[in-house]
This record gives C-alpha cells, structure tokens and sequence, in this order.
C-alpha cells in the first residue's frame, strides 16, 4: 500500500513543478501558442493521470 500510494504521490508532484516550472518562462509570443501550449499541458495531464490510474490498478491487483 504504501509503495502505491507513494507512487501516486510523486507523479502528483512531478506533475504540479512540471506545471510551474512552465510558468516561471515568459514567452514573448503566447497569444500566438496558447492554443499549442493549452495542448501540450492537457497532454501531459492526460499522461500522469492514466500512469496514476495505471499505478493504482496495479496496487489494487497486488493486493
């Protein structure tokens, strides 16, 4: 359980300094890429949310 939910933990985590680590870079041109950067960031919340589905998944069979 714990190695589980450690698991969850740090994806949350990587997830939420990926998101900010995005934020503290200005981008002299994001009116023009907003819509590429609104993609990508949904992308890369789409990854780590089935990878926390998928950790949990597995926790759930081991037990």
């Amino acid at each position: 359980m714990k190695v589980g939910m450690a698991l969850i933990i740090i994806v949350l985590i990587a997830a939420l300094v990926g998101t900010l680590a995005l934020l503290g870079k200005p981008d002299e041109n994001y009116k023009s890429s907003a819509k590429q950067n609104t993609i990508r960031l949904t992308a890369i919340y789409v990854i780590v949310i089935l990878g926390a589905i998928g950790g949990l998944a597995w926790y759930i069979s081991m037990n």
